[in-house]
């Protein structure tokens, strides 16, 4: 099996490599792959050292499979390229995502939407990813009507050099490189990537239309507002949902519980309850503070969190992948 990870040196890419040796994946030719300014960087992987390629290089090599998570542009660029050769290809981007043609895929709630003639296969947005963990199971047995969303996300979803403003700031109280319009530290930003004509954020609108995609319900209104705040451990949120059918708290708390994936820690007494400080480094979707919305029938709130990192990007990736070599 040769395998390509296609920006190897970020953040998401170097995850990606160490899930695939914490799974203990079979690999026989890995291509690490990063841009021409970065070629010849070496990446350790299961004890040996590889040198990273170029994309134009790396395409002429006998590829299964390729991991992109190198931006929107490149893929749009480089992954219908890598189909053509037939390799197929699991994107981290957002450029495919809302492509009719392409399946956007979480391994636990639609891989039977990826068919043999799909050679792109889109990662869903971090923050989509683990909320529907959590709803799919509960839209499944009640049904979805609405969602209102509020995201308080990593300063690891924008990047290492977001991180590096952050650890910055806090050293020195200011950043000479600022990836975001203003100080992150001590601070919370209501700007998570381009706003739109309509007001809201492209990272707003990802949440409605990929959750409606992977559900397979485009009548469930849904409404978001995503946050930046100075964390690094993952992405937190609060969604209040309400569905169609009759719902209790023990019914939601039994679901979950027996739902792949997910984890709730959700005692009062001990004050457990999902954390970024908890969820870093773990693949399972953390949800808690389950309790019925007192203002409106047939309400629950949920509060999730999740490694942006990880279950939000790299392992969804991966996942996918070994849910392709087993069939």
């Amino acid at each position: 099996m040769n395998l390509a990870i296609v920006g190897a040196t970020g953040m998401v890419g170097r995850t990606m490599l160490q899930i695939l040796e914490e799974r203990n994946i079979k690999i026989d030719t890995l291509y690490p792959v990063a841009s021409e300014a970065s070629e010849g960087k070496e990446i350790f992987y299961q004890g040996k050292v590889y040198k990273t390629t170029t994309l134009d290089k790396v395409l002429k090599q006998p590829l299964d499979f390729a991991l992109f998570s190198a931006g929107g542009s490149t893929s749009l660029e480089w992954a219908p390229k890598f189909a053509e050769r037939g390799v197929v290809v699991i994107d981290n981007s957002s450029a495919w995502r809302m492509d009719k043609n392409c399946p956007l895929v979480v391994p636990q709630i639609n891989i039977d939407a990826i068919k043999s003639e799909n050679k792109i296969i889109a990662n869903p947005n971090c923050s989509t990813i683990q909320m529907v963990m959590a709803l799919a199971p509960l839209h499944e047995r009640f049904t979805i009507k609405r969602l209102v969303i509020s995201t308080y996300q990593s300063v690891t979803g924008t990047g290492k050099a977001a991180v590096e403003q952050m650890e910055d700031e806090r050293k020195h109280g200011e950043s000479k490189n600022m990836v975001y319009n203003y100080p992150i530290d001590k601070n919370c930003i209501p700007h998570c990537d381009d706003f739109l004509d309509n007001g809201y954020t492209k990272e707003e609108m990802k949440l409605v239309h990929e959750t409606r995609k992977i559900l397979g319900d485009n009548s469930i209104a849904i409404t978001a507002t995503a946050v930046r705040v100075p964390v690094v451990g993952g992405h937190s949120e609060s969604i209040n949902i309400e569905f169609k059918k009759e719902v209790s708290v023990p019914q939601v708390k039994d679901i979950l519980n027996d739902s792949e994936g997910i984890l709730v820690v959700d005692d009062l007494v001990k004050n457990e309850y999902p954390m970024p400080l908890h969820a870093m480094n773990r693949d399972e979707v953390m949800v808690g503070r389950i309790r019925k919305d007192e203002s409106q029938s047939n309400t629950i709130n949920l509060w999730i969190v999740a490694d942006n990192l990880r279950k939000g990007a790299a392992t969804n990736a991966v996942e996918i992948l070994e849910k392709l070599i087993k069939k």
